[in-house]
């Protein structure tokens, strides 16, 4: 993924969750085209049916699916064609499958460099191996001058946790420095917010939209490979290069300035050219009370960007529901990844072609097949399958979704989330990201009993998976979301098997070799997407309206949405 917020299951804590989803046991060579056109596919859930779409779509016909690209015409248009042929109404833009979805490309100059004045002495900070720096405002350009530093500790502004690190602190033209991860992370205290399990004011997202809020002119998180659950090189190579956002009038969200990473190293002397002990400020951050720290530093830079302003595509299509037509149920994918990159070395048999086969054509491949059941027969709710875009620049398309709806979201009973299915076959398990937020898990654990298969979180909760796929832009305005795929104890192999497949996603997670393996087992999906209908089936065909549970930041939002309904 290109931004940061591919981080998702990335670096050196991958297995702890992404692990968890199998892949090929074996290097076998990929196949070179797509298959053929003819293909016969049948109404019901099909192994095979599955692999002729994933390989279709992870073909380097499709380019890798970028954004902008001839890859995306090819992509959206093949996915318009699968919702044509099952019957599906278009869902889009005045009657058509697409929703346009604008947005802008900035690309920050990486010879931009970080002046940093500590007691005096003057250190410049470079692109890449100490920071990395862009803007989401749309400007070309950029500058800070001599703007103090401030230490925020983890940036965290939640009264209903009776927190702000912000308290009696104003950062108007001044640059904040900030952890990575919740309160209480760092110093292993399970009494500060839900203890291991991330929330979102530890996500880097929430904690740039706070420096906003506050005025800052610049925000810096200091990385560390635990808290961020990814090392610097994932960080360095996310930043770079374009990144594609929302224009800033279709972001409710607030946007500072700049924003940014630094390394460990780097923070560990700022700290010390301040009088601090890195440490002792982590020790700091994680008590009750904590004040912020004004650092003896300034930091200046010129930011210069290229901007252009571009536009992508969610495609939508949906089947109206027989009794309660203006009721709807969400199955969600994201269909684009990485591209082609520069750096062809085919005497090395790498092409710099990054398909995305596991991410996320098993996703789309998933809503087009489940499409395919529910067309022989439509519920009394409408189903609608929503193929979103920029999932990869942080899950853009759907939070443009969100804002702009072809289907009201007080009317939504719910939305069921596919992205990177497991390929190693069925599993005993399944893993439910961010186990114990709403309802729709009830409905989930009766129909896996019904498949003889236990519920299980993720393996790294501290790594906030939940609030890193498209789901969470449902969830964030109230609306109940599900995100559930097979897990790791696999019938053939258990446990051990699913490690070794999972260690194997690993290493070609986000990497060109992400193509479609004659190794992998197509049936463990077919039997995820069974049970993913079947939730889906029971929302459609009942009158029910599934909550989150009581005690979840998201339940105010929905019960606010419904009030009156």
């Amino acid at each position: 993924m290109r931004s940061p917020l591919i981080l998702a299951c990335a670096g050196s804590l991958l297995l702890a969750a992404c692990s968890r989803e199998p892949a090929a046991p074996a290097e076998v060579a990929a196949p070179d085209a797509a298959p053929a056109a003819e293909h016969a596919f049948k109404p019901e859930i099909d192994a095979d049916d599955l692999r002729t779409l994933v390989t279709t779509l992870a073909s380097d016909e499709f380019e890798g699916r970028a954004p902008g690209s001839a890859g995306e015409e090819k992509t959206v248009e093949y996915i318009k064609a699968q919702y044509e042929r099952i019957g599906l109404k278009p869902g889009g833009d005045n009657d058509s499958y697409f929703q346009t979805v604008p947005m802008v490309e900035t690309s920050a100059d990486e010879s931009t460099v970080l002046r940093l004045d500590s007691n005096g002495a003057t250190r410049e900070l470079k692109f890449g191996p100490d920071m990395v720096i862009g803007t989401r405002t749309g400007q070309a350009e950029v500058s800070v001058k001599d703007s103090e530093l401030v230490f925020v500790g983890y940036g965290v502004n939640a009264p209903e946790q009776d927190w702000n690190d912000y308290a009696g602190l104003d950062v108007n033209g001044k640059t904040v420095v900030i952890l990575v991860n919740d309160p209480g992370f760092h110093a292993n205290d399970e009494s500060l917010f839900d203890g291991n399990r991330m929330t979102y004011y530890g996500r880097w997202t929430y904690k740039f939209e706070e420096a906003a809020r506050q005025g800052a002119a610049a925000a810096l998180i200091i990385h560390d490979d635990e808290g961020a659950s990814y090392g610097w090189d994932v960080v360095k190579n996310s930043w770079s290069g374009p990144q594609f956002d929302l224009r800033a009038e279709d972001d409710p969200e607030p946007r500072v300035p700049a924003q940014g990473w630094i390394s460990g190293d780097v923070a560990r002397q700022l700290f010390a050219d301040s009088g601090l002990e890195l440490q002792e400020m982590y020790a700091s951050a994680n008590r009750r009370g904590f004040k912020a720290v004004p650092l003896k530093a300034k930091v200046s830079f010129d930011l210069r960007s290229t901007v252009a302003q571009k536009s992508s595509q969610n495609v939508i299509g949906y089947l109206p529901g027989t009794e309660a037509p203006d009721e709807t149920v969400i199955y969600l994918a994201h269909w684009d990844h990485l591209g082609k990159h520069e750096g062809h070395d085919p005497d090395a048999g790498t092409d710099m072609l990054y398909n995305g086969a596991v991410d996320n054509a098993t996703g789309v491949a998933g809503i087009i097949e489940i499409a395919e059941k529910f067309a022989a027969a439509p519920p009394r709710r409408s189903v609608v399958f929503l193929a979103v875009t920029l999932e990869e620049s942080g899950l853009l398309g759907s939070k443009y979704y969100v804002a702009q709806p072809s289907f009201p979201l007080e009317k939504t009973v719910g939305v069921i989330n596919l992205d990177a299915m497991s390929v190693g076959g069925r599993a005993r398990d399944v893993v439910v990201t961010g186990k114990g937020n709403s309802e729709l898990e009830d409905i989930l654990l009766g129909h896996a009993g019904g498949q003889q298969r236990t519920l299980v979180e993720e393996g790294n909760p501290a790594g906030g998976f939940y609030f890193r796929s498209d789901h969470f832009n449902f969830a964030k305005a109230g609306v109940p979301a599900l995100y559930a795929k097979g897990g790791s104890d696999l019938v053939e192999g258990g446990s051990e098997a699913g490690k070794r497949v999972g260690e194997e996603y690993a290493r070609r997670y986000h990497q060109p070799s992400d193509e479609v393996h004659e190794g992998w087992r197509f049936d463990g999906i077919a039997e995820d997407l069974e049970l993913l209908h079947a939730v889906g089936q029971e929302l459609a065909a009942g009158s029910t309206w599934p909550n989150w549970y009581e005690g979840n930041p998201f339940k105010a939002a929905r019960d606010a949405q419904r009030a009156g309904q």
